[in-house]
């Protein structure tokens, strides 16, 4: 089983690295649910681990939904492009047709454009496919669009809820794809999800700070919210996740 870490800065990317965690996902905006991370973030990124984990770029253009215009999709063909040329170790990607099935034409130019950049990124699919109309049937196709792994909690709001898909998820793709467990995922589900047969888990492994000391001038935010508070990895959350996961592998392996 291997451990992925969703980051949104590169101090983030160095702190998965030194821990021990095999992948991250860069995004930038987790509390918008994660956009594309810029050029700037993935420099300084890859100078942060030093080789030592994978790094996949989220490639989504906005918030919101899954239902992407072309001028959307363009959007995300050149960050896909920028982001593997940096040296992207592959790209994360997913989108929707208003009917909940996976966009077919969306997803072949993004994966045409991943492939062109670097014929060997690997390519996951993002938990879109937890708003889709039948995650089976999405991994279906996602099969046959050349899919490395995908990203789901099962179809539930978290991974836990969602382990009794995941398993038949992971007995449908076989060895073709990589299915990882992630989506409020807590320490406590990941030797179930070994159980399960999951090959990676992921998690956020965030928490918030903030300098809130008084006086504070909100700057746009219109629900109160601490104007100060910001996201970052949680060191211990990701030292806990990786020894938990060392432990699994090595019961196993005996």
């Amino acid at each position: 089983m291997k451990l992925e870490i969703a980051v949104v800065s590169a101090a983030g990317a160095g702190t998965a690295a030194s821990e021990g965690a095999d992948r991250v996902e860069l995004c930038s905006s987790l509390e918008l649910g994660g956009i594309t991370p810029s050029q700037g973030l993935m420099e300084a990124s890859m100078e942060h681990v030093d080789g030592r984990l994978e790094i996949h770029p989220l490639i989504r253009s906005r918030p919101g939904d899954f239902r992407y215009s072309a001028s959307d999709v363009d959007t995300m063909v050149h960050e896909i492009r920028h982001l593997l040329a940096q040296g992207a170790h592959g790209v994360v990607v997913g989108a929707l047709t208003p009917s909940g099935e996976v966009d077919v034409h969306a997803i072949q130019r993004l994966v045409e454009a991943a492939k062109a950049a670097n014929p060997e990124a690997q390519l996951t699919f993002h938990r879109a496919i937890d708003q889709s109309k039948d995650p089976l049937a999405a991994l279906e196709q996602l099969l046959e669009l050349g899919f490395t792994r995908v990203l789901t909690s099962g179809h539930e709001a978290s991974a836990g809820a969602g382990l009794k898909t995941l398993a038949a998820m992971v007995e449908r793709s076989g060895d073709a794809v990589e299915i990882m467990a992630g989506g409020g995922l807590a320490l406590d589900d990941i030797p179930a999800m070994h159980a399960a047969g999951l090959s990676a888990v992921h998690l956020s492994a965030k928490k918030t700070v903030s300098t809130l000391g008084g006086g504070a001038i909100s700057l746009g935010a219109q629900d109160g919210a601490d104007p100060t508070a910001y996201t970052v990895t949680d060191r211990e959350v990701v030292r806990a996740a990786k020894a938990m996961v060392n432990a699994l592998n090595l019961a196993a392996s005996k």
